[in-house]
């Protein structure tokens, strides 16, 4: 589903106990569960989720800007899961996660909006900021592409994961 939310509320519950059952069956992967909806996640979370949530399972939330990082991450630190992560794209202001990062945010995942010819701008040093907040809490940083698909400078070339 990388075009979707599995948390939508507007997904059918049959389609989600359907992917719950071959996620739950493929523990071989790990499977990174993304969403802008972290407050639909515990009433859509499977009976045997347990205290930990199933150990290959990566659950993570959408940040843009300072005002959904505020809302999204205590939400979504409230559901157990092995790794806890932020997809931080499109970057669209400088973010300060340093309340999260290491304290339940394992790695987040950051890059520009390149698909609209009006793709909003992304500077370059909102990314090192992010990238010096990780290093200095030990969470991963891993930038996945720059505004409208300018060159990643040598500097934010980090493709890091989490230490599991």
């Amino acid at each position: 589903m990388s075009l979707g939310d599995f948390r939508d509320n507007q997904v059918p519950d049959g389609w989600r106990t359907e992917a719950l059952n071959t996620i739950r069956q493929c523990r071989n992967l790990d499977w990174l569960i993304l969403t802008k909806r972290p407050q639909n996640i515990l009433k859509m979370l499977p009976p045997d989720w347990g205290t930990q949530g199933w150990s290959h399972v990566w659950l993570g939330a959408t940040v843009e800007n300072m005002v959904e990082a505020r809302r999204r991450i205590p939400i979504l630190l409230r559901v157990p899961a092995r790794v806890h992560w932020l997809s931080v794209a499109p970057l669209l202001e400088p973010l300060d996660l340093r309340p999260w990062l290491g304290r339940g945010i394992d790695w987040i995942v950051v890059g520009g909006e390149t698909g609209a010819k009006d793709a909003r701008y992304m500077e370059p040093n909102w990314a090192r900021d992010l990238r010096d907040q990780c290093r200095d809490t030990g969470a991963a940083l891993f930038l996945k592409q720059m505004w409208k698909r300018q060159p990643i400078p040598a500097d934010l070339m980090v493709r890091e994961y989490p230490v599991l």
